[in-house]
């Protein structure tokens, strides 16, 4: 009787502690549902923000298209920037000689050189280097910057090789792409309005960048003169023009965002004689979020470049990041506590989103890695590493649609929206430059398939995106050749 008296208690105590045991599992499930639950509640919240339907794409095409007739007929009398150039002509292939580019418009700069042979050799040699801009120097002194940039530029002269001549006693010249908001006074000339893309120096605003650059090469040791100052876009539309007569636009999508077209100028009331037109895309009834909001708040020029801070490279990887770390405080979607990395601004990249984004691994990886190196995430689900590509997905679907809205506009603005203009059907080339555009595959095929979307089957195979790829650090190189001192000289 004792003996089945001691096997009962067992007994009992085994199945009590299966049944704590269950409790627990329990509660760790049901713990866990509810932080799902919370964790699809802000996901579906996103996309319901960042939503971009064609009909509301129209809309901002439309207003930009609004905003770029307000731009050209005054100053100041549209939100649109539309900065004239004095670029009075762009590169015809007869261009001959050696010329360098400088191309600054985000967190690196490259240095170029390129041997022009004319029609018959045109771009003969070329040769370029890359050079990251220490962070400290985007936030110092114009002084410090601009003596960086003309000892790595004099250095890379230093290496002038075979292949690229100078001729007899001429001096060097140089096309200054300078991808930042500048009212130009000349074509080799113009001081800048203010910064963007994370730079944020005060004593370069109000500045001419060129006089700046010319007195750091002039420290330097350097015999060097600037011929031309571009924007990227104008660099990127020359040297699209260079090699393709049917381009009449360029956008870069890369750290930042820009377009540029030509325009008649008759419709230019504003114009005083230079007949291209540059705009910085900002535009109205934008699909903003509260982690957009916060973004913008928080920059070095709140309430400025809104649209850019949507569709841009230096951006993307910043509001995913901003979405992450509201799941985590709100839904503890990596664990009862906060990554510590995970709060800080910009820490996650878009370099670094994009190849999650394009993580293809049936345990996705890529996924796991990053979150691990640059976040300090460790030992996350399938799960949650599919909920994160599904927010790259929206914020990159809104960024590149937002895009083509943006390039429609432009679009519309020339009359190039149709297949036949002025009697004759036409074919438009959109020459497209940056890193987003060139690397990250998704938000380009989107963009894409968006631009096809908006112009509809007919049009739209009137119209091609192009891979400009360098196109602005050799368009400027092209500028300095055909803006040169020496020009006279060689007709004569």
């Amino acid at each position: 009787m004792g003996k089945v008296e001691v096997g009962a208690a067992v007994a009992v105590v085994a199945a009590t502690a299966v049944a704590v045991a269950a409790v627990v599992v329990m509660r760790r499930r049901m713990r866990n549902g509810g932080r799902w639950r919370k964790a699809e509640a802000v996901v579906r919240e996103l996309e319901e923000r960042c939503s971009t339907p064609a009909g509301k794409l129209r809309q901002v095409a439309d207003a930009m298209t609004v905003e770029m007739h307000a731009g050209l007929a005054s100053e100041g009398g549209s939100k649109l920037k539309m900065l004239i150039s004095y670029v009075d002509n762009l590169p015809t292939g007869d261009e001959n000689g050696l010329f360098y580019a400088l191309d600054l418009g985000g967190t690196n700069f490259r240095v170029m050189r390129v041997q022009l042979g004319g029609k018959e050799g045109r771009v003969a040699k070329q040769e370029f280097a890359e050079v990251s801009i220490p962070p400290h120097l985007m936030t110092g002194t114009s002084h410090e910057l601009f003596d960086f940039i003309a000892a790595e530029l004099a250095k890379f002269v230093a290496t002038e090789g075979e292949g690229f001549h100078l001729s007899h006693g001429r001096q060097r010249e140089l096309g200054f792409t300078f991808s930042f908001p500048v009212r130009q006074t000349s074509i080799s000339s113009g001081t800048l309005i203010k910064w963007t893309k994370g730079f944020s120096i005060d004593d370069t605003v109000g500045e001419d960048v060129v006089a700046e650059l010319t007195k750091a090469m002039e420290r330097q040791g350097l015999d060097m003169r600037v011929s031309a100052l571009v924007n990227d876009t104008i660099g990127t539309l020359a040297g699209g023009r260079y090699t393709d007569k049917d381009v009449v636009v360029a956008v870069i999508l890369g750290t930042g965002s820009n377009a540029a077209y030509v325009e008649r100028a008759h419709a230019i009331p504003k114009w005083h004689g230079h007949q291209y037109g540059m705009g910085k895309l900002q535009v109205i009834a934008l699909p903003l979020t509260e982690y957009d909001q916060a973004m913008d708040t928080e920059s070095l020029n709140p309430g400025e470049q809104i649209f850019e801070k949507l569709v841009s490279g230096m951006y993307l990887g910043e509001i995913v990041r901003r979405v992450l770390l509201r799941m985590a405080e709100e839904a503890a979607f990596f664990g009862d506590t906060v990554p510590e990395k995970l709060r800080i601004p910009f820490v996650l990249r878009t370099p670094d989103m994009s190849a999650m984004h394009h993580d293809h691994s049936p345990d996705l990886k890529i996924v796991g890695n990053k979150l691990k190196s640059i976040l300090g995430i460790t030992n996350t689900s399938l799960k949650t590493r599919k909920t994160i590509i599904e927010i790259c997905d929206i914020v990159a679907a809104r960024g590149a649609r937002l895009a083509a809205a943006g390039i429609y506009g432009v679009l519309k603005k020339m009359g190039r929206d149709t297949i036949i203009r002025d009697g004759e059907k036409q074919k438009t080339v959109v020459a497209v430059d940056g890193g987003l555009y060139e690397h990250y595959t998704f938000y380009r095929e989107c963009l894409h398939s968006t631009m096809t979307e908006l112009l509809g089957e007919g049009v739209s195979d009137t119209v091609i995106l192009e891979h400009s790829n360098d196109g602005s650090g050799t368009g400027a190189a092209l500028l300095a050749a055909s803006h040169s001192q020496y020009l006279e000289v060689d007709e004569s």
